[in-house]
């Protein structure tokens, strides 16, 4: 993947500290990423990689520090976030779909509601998307007659039906069976290849390294390490970093 320009900056973060509580989960978090880029975040549960992805549309509300998304600082108080968020897709561990509407239904109610997108245009956006995702056989399907596998990629046809210029990932193959885990990070592959920027936080190591440009490394709320896949996953500087994939990738392993 070409990489972009370093003036071309999607996301930016600046001294990002986040708290629930007596819970410190983000201690100061720099980060940007780059139009295009694709980031993969990693890093054991609970080192504070979900709440980072929920601070940058703000789902999360930091106590401190910035976080600006295509040039507007989103941790504004003034600042209109739906209309930021307009800009941004997101995709949940847990697929979100409206269990009472068919699969087209859920890929056209934010577009008529949010974007006020005529029914007939919202329509042909959402079959566009879906046939991105291989699921254009399953348009009059209800959520509940789909596979988990099957559900995740409506909610990726429903993100992309906004038409975002930036794609969050929150661990998005989660709560799927191993056997349903490959189409959707397929889907994911072919998003990266037409150059969506996507911020993807996973524990599939074999995709981070095949599609992102650049892998984070994230414990005790802190970056501890970032760079190309090959450095970050294959030949890892800091201990911390090292001792996490040998249990990731041998879980087997013990100190």
């Amino acid at each position: 993947m070409s990489a972009a320009s370093t003036t071309d900056v999607v996301v930016d973060v600046t001294d990002l500290h986040k708290s629930f509580g007596d819970n410190h989960v983000l201690r100061g978090i720099d980060f940007s990423v780059r139009k295009g880029e694709v980031v993969c975040v990693i890093g054991a549960s609970g080192s504070g990689k979900s709440t980072f992805l929920r601070c940058i549309n703000l789902l999360e509300q930091p106590e401190s520090g910035t976080v600006l998304v295509r040039g507007t600082d989103v941790t504004d108080r003034d600042c209109d976030i739906d209309g930021a968020r307009r800009h941004i897709g997101m995709v949940f561990q847990q697929f979100n779909l409206f269990p009472h509407k068919r699969v087209l239904a859920n890929c056209t109610i934010a577009q008529e509601t949010v974007l006020r997108r005529k029914s007939a245009e919202a329509e042909r956006i959402a079959r566009e998307n879906l046939d991105r995702v291989g699921l254009t056989e399953k348009v009059d399907q209800y959520p509940s007659q789909l596979s988990g596998g099957q559900q995740q990629r409506v909610a990726i046809a429903r993100a992309l039906s906004m038409e975002p210029q930036l794609m969050l990932f929150d661990e998005p193959t989660s709560a799927l069976d191993p056997e349903l885990v490959g189409e959707v990070l397929a889907v994911m592959r072919r998003l990266a290849e037409e150059g969506m920027t996507m911020i993807v936080v996973t524990h599939e190591m074999a995709f981070a390294r095949e599609v992102a440009d650049r892998v984070v490394f994230m414990d005790g709320g802190v970056i501890v390490e970032q760079g190309p896949p090959d450095q970050v996953i294959g030949d890892p500087q800091q201990e911390r970093t090292r001792e996490f994939l040998r249990r990731v990738l041998d879980p087997t392993h013990a100190d």
